[in-house]
């Protein structure tokens, strides 16, 4: 009954409908990096008085674990390529690649003034041209980097 993601019919509207209400209720970007600074920051502080970014972070993460307990558990088949190519005594490498992955999309996310939703879906709606130019650069070094992994695999 369960699917592993919603169709984009449906996935689509309902994102853009956040977007505007996101818009429209605190006159603010959607976005995903947003709300995660809000939880470090205010849990930093010993804080648990969150904004509407902070709860929306909060959200993300209960409904994937209210999901995977209606699933059965989480359903992981790995890292694609990566748990492809380390195998055996060479998947050592998987973790600290993640953290470095991890590392430089927080980083390019925060430099860029938010993350790729928060570009992709608000900045690109409302036609910040910020925006634009970011999402741009996320997908062209996405395509550029699968090239250059294909090429070495």
């Amino acid at each position: 009954m369960l699917h592993g993601q919603l169709a984009w019919y449906v996935a689509g509207p309902i994102l853009g409908l956040c977007v505007v209400g996101v818009r429209l209720l605190f006159n603010a970007r959607l976005g995903v990096t947003g709300g995660f600074s809000e939880l470090v920051g205010q849990l930093s502080r010993r804080s648990v008085s969150f904004d509407w970014r902070g709860w929306f972070a909060i959200g993300i993460f209960a409904s994937g674990t209210i999901f995977a307990l209606i699933a059965g558990g989480p359903d992981f088949h790995g890292y694609g390529w990566l748990t492809d190519t380390f195998t055996g005594s060479s998947q050592v490498w998987i973790a600290p690649i993640l953290l470095v992955a991890g590392g430089l999309i927080g980083y390019g996310a925060k430099v860029s003034g938010g993350c790729t939703s928060g570009n992709g879906l608000s900045g690109t709606s409302a036609l910040s041209a910020a925006s634009l130019v970011a999402t741009g650069t996320f997908f062209a070094t996405a395509i550029v980097v699968s090239f250059v992994i294909k090429a070495l695999i």
